[in-house]
């Protein structure tokens, strides 16, 4: 199957799957996605929302982040996980939006990636989101979906997003990245995929060697 067509196909079921695909976190401001993001490692947008419904009562903006007592911080937070060091890191990176950038996200991704507990993947959400820049995160969904198909083989997020911008167009690319992370959610599970009902199973890597294992284990 040549690697146009598993493309093609893919984008426009993607599309078909989810015509309005959107980040799920809620948030009101350049910051509160960004804190919103940050929280979200390793855990739910479900979870996150949650969290940040009692903690932008209080601390939703810099100013006043910047200011907050960690344990107060890891109190609130506690349930998405890793707590001590998001706690840290929301606190520091307040700090630094107040120092380096006059109290503003920063528009930019290498500047977003100057802020404490600011990696790529979350630079790239806030930069495409927000500020509506061409941007591909990659975390756990779209990197699990990008090799199992496969759309962009890698060992590496960062080995996947330059696969995936390589092989898209660039004004596809925010839109893939949400569409990629709920199809990863809802159908291409890491346990429990729904491969039998997939339109894309004729493609895919994975589910060739799961129907092969299942022949070898009858």
């Amino acid at each position: 199957m040549k690697q146009k067509n598993v493309l093609e196909n893919t984008l426009a079921y993607l599309k078909e799957l989810f015509p309005d695909a959107t980040c799920e976190l809620e948030h009101k401001s350049a910051f509160e996605l960004l804190v919103a993001v940050i929280l979200s490692a390793q855990c739910t947008d479900a979870r996150v929302n949650k969290v940040t419904k009692v903690l932008f009562q209080k601390y939703n903006t810099p100013q006043k982040l910047a200011k907050a007592n960690q344990k107060e911080i890891e109190n609130i937070i506690f349930s998405c996980g890793f707590y001590h060091n998001k706690a840290k890191n929301l606190i520091e990176c307040s700090k630094d939006i107040l120092l380096k950038y006059n109290g503003e996200v920063p528009s930019t991704l290498d500047k977003l990636q100057t802020l404490a507990g600011v990696g790529r993947k979350t630079a790239n959400v806030v930069y495409s989101l927000w500020f509506k820049g061409d941007a591909i995160a990659v975390d756990t969904h779209v990197f699990r979906v990008s090799n199992r198909i496969p759309l962009a083989k890698g060992e590496t997020p960062l080995d996947v997003e330059k696969g995936l911008m390589k092989n898209f167009e660039k004004s596809e690319w925010s839109n893939l990245h949400y569409r990629l992370v709920l199809f990863g959610r809802y159908k291409c599970k890491a346990k429990n995929p729904e491969c039998e009902v997939c339109k894309l199973n004729k493609f895919c890597e994975f589910y060739k060697q799961k129907k092969m294992q299942t022949k070898c284990i009858k």
